[in-house]
């Protein structure tokens, strides 16, 4: 007797399982690294993304993997790990999603050839460990106190603008990144960068005409008549900064005033006009020169504030405006009640509207608290312009993560071929499948160096086996070999002794995450999509198929049958009326 059918999912849910299920996710990941492969170093190439609206140009890889909108489901972790490492350290996300790609493709052998996937993931996961813990007994401690320790910051910065499009120009860009997040951790405040250092765009002009305000700047804001006549210059002004709307507001729609004389309507009209007046002369009686809200300030009180040589801005955006209470050391106000409290109102030493380009910007200087910066940035084109931003971006976050870790390591392949060598000695101590699992674990790291060789033209093969060589002559225990790719020349360099550095926990963070992804991209071995419901509480599966084509649900039929009922005796419908009927339910009840 056959045994029916049992249906657990629902109908048209797609299931793969298996190896072959392993091996397709292995080769989506391949794909997804194949598209960021040839971004990676200072002779990568950009990509233009077009998604219908907006154009970006860019060879960030956390970039591009967000543009991309990746819908394979495995596939998106190498998205994750490339946020990640933006998010962290800011700089190898190209690299991170190609370490991950290698290493699925070195161990897609493995798979084929029928090792248990939790074997392998289990030795990769080892030998990740193994290879973050050499990456820092590697590193070279630095002292940022010392002039020694400027200048490895200012080579770690040079080398996040290496591979940027304003390469070019990381001589002038460096120092300012270096000075801004020097300045933050003598401050004691560098976690907090992302939300003390601005960066505006402003487009037009050249790249050079770039500065770097140490305070805020602000893009002037809607203003209304008299903004004209207020002074646009202080010095040592007192900053009220506020959260409070000063403008004339009537009342709501459905407010009831009953008045008995026409002369009460007039005292309605003189009462609302007292309430703003009593907020502007609240915001003038304190002493403040200056009044910034982060809601509107109308025409009434522009022309106020204006009338008594007073500036005041509305609409600040909420970011500015804490970025100029943290520098003037003020405090944002909700009300106008008390503004007689110490530490009310901010200072700074120059207050002044500046014409840059086509915009006017608000600029505060020599504030008390000097840990709040503003890069203003020029550029010919938006997408020029876009990407310089990331590219600070990404140097401000390779500078905070080299003064969090006061340690480097050398860039240009230079340490993946060291661990790749610790590594392929390490194995040779190991037995069983397990030593075969660590050489491609090492070979997967030497991915980098190769890709730089490629992407900048010369023969990745011939560097390869001369890096090799090198590195198999150097003693690592006496001194690490700090050979990599030579970029401008082609052939090998000492990497270290050329200034190409970046932080430690840089290529800690990008074999950690690479491992992991690798991890969890072999322990999937089966995928289940479920199909989306044609609209919401949507009846699906068998249930529809019984009920025919154009036969209503149940439940319909019985509201229908009710509403027949209840009408008949008098009374109301439950909300399900004929084609073309209406009802109105008004304060009478029904």
């Amino acid at each position: 007797m056959m045994r029916p059918g049992v249906i657990l999912l629902r109908e048209g849910t797609d299931s793969s399982q298996g190896k072959p299920q392993l091996i397709s996710n292995i080769n989506a990941c391949q794909s997804i690294a194949d598209v960021v492969r040839t971004t990676l170093g200072p002779r990568g190439m950009d990509k233009l993304i077009f998604d219908g609206r907006k154009v970006t140009v860019s060879n960030d890889g956390a970039t591009i993997m967000k543009l991309l909108e990746i819908s394979h489901p495995a596939a998106k972790t190498l998205v994750d790990i490339s946020m990640s490492q933006d998010t962290e350290v800011g700089d190898g996300t190209t690299s991170v999603v190609l370490l991950a790609g290698e290493m699925l493709k070195q161990m897609k052998s493995f798979v084929e050839d029928g090792v248990h996937p939790q074997t392998i993931a289990r030795t990769v996961r080892r030998t990740g460990a193994l290879a973050v813990e050499r990456v820092r007994l590697l590193s070279v401690p630095f002292d940022v106190s010392t002039d020694a320790g400027r200048d490895m910051l200012l080579k770690t910065a040079s080398t996040a603008l290496n591979s940027k499009l304003i390469a070019s120009q990381q001589d002038f860009f460096a120092p300012m990144i270096v000075d801004a997040v020097s300045s933050l951790h003598e401050g004691g405040v560098l976690d907090e960068a992302n939300s003390l250092i601005a960066v505006k765009k402003i487009p037009g002009g050249d790249v050079k005409q770039s500065f770097l305000v140490n305070g805020v700047a602000f893009k002037k804001t809607f203003s209304y008549a008299g903004f004209e006549q207020m002074p646009k210059k202080f010095s040592n002004p007192k900053i009220l900064l506020l959260n409070v709307e000063l403008e004339l507001k009537s009342e709501k729609e459905n407010a009831e005033v009953r008045i008995t004389d026409p002369d009460q309507y007039q005292s309605i009209v003189d009462a609302e006009w007292q309430v703003i007046y009593d907020k502007l002369d609240a915001c003038v009686n304190c002493g403040a020169n200056i009044v910034l809200s982060k809601l509107p300030i109308g025409d009434l009180a522009t022309q106020y504030f204006a009338d008594r040589g007073m500036f005041c801005a509305g609409r600040v955006e909420d970011a500015d405006l804490k970025r100029v209470a943290k520098a003037t050391r003020g405090c944002v106000q909700t009300s106008t009640s008390d503004f007689e409290r110490k530490g009310v109102l901010g200072t700074c030493g120059s207050f002044e509207e500046r014409r840059v380009g086509d915009e006017r910007f608000n600029v505060f200087t020599e504030c008390p608290a000097k840990l709040t910066f503003t890069f203003v940035l020029r550029g010919g084109s938006e997408q020029f312009i876009a990407e310089s931003e990331r590219s600070i971006h990404d140097s401000l976050m390779v500078v905070k993560q080299s003064l969090n870790s006061k340690a480097v390591v050398t860039g240009g392949g230079a340490v993946e071929m060291e661990v790749a060598k610790y590594l392929k000695d390490h194995a040779l101590t190991i037995e069983g499948k397990e030593q075969l699992i660590v050489t491609a674990y090492a070979k997967a790291l030497e991915i980098i160096p190769r890709q730089l060789s490629e992407n900048a033209g010369f023969d990745s093969t011939d560097i390869l086996s001369a890096l090799r060589k090198k590195h198999s002559e150097e003693k690592s225990d006496e001194k690490p070999c700090w050979y990599g790719v030579d970029i401008i020349n082609g052939g090998i360099c000492d990497t270290f002794e050329l200034g190409v550095w970046e932080p430690s926990e840089n290529k800690c963070n990008s074999f950690a995450a690479a491992t992991e992804s690798t991890c969890v991209i072999l322990s999937i071995d089966e995928t289940v999509r479920n199909p989306k419901s044609q609209a919401p509480g949507a009846a699906t599966g068998m249930m529809d198929a019984n009920m025919g084509g154009g036969q209503k649900p149940l439940s319909n039929m019985m509201g229908n049958a009710m509403d027949g009922i209840n009408a008949g005796k008098g009374g109301s419908r439950s909300g399900n009326l004929g084609n073309g009927v209406s009802w109105m339910k008004g304060r009478g009840g029904g």
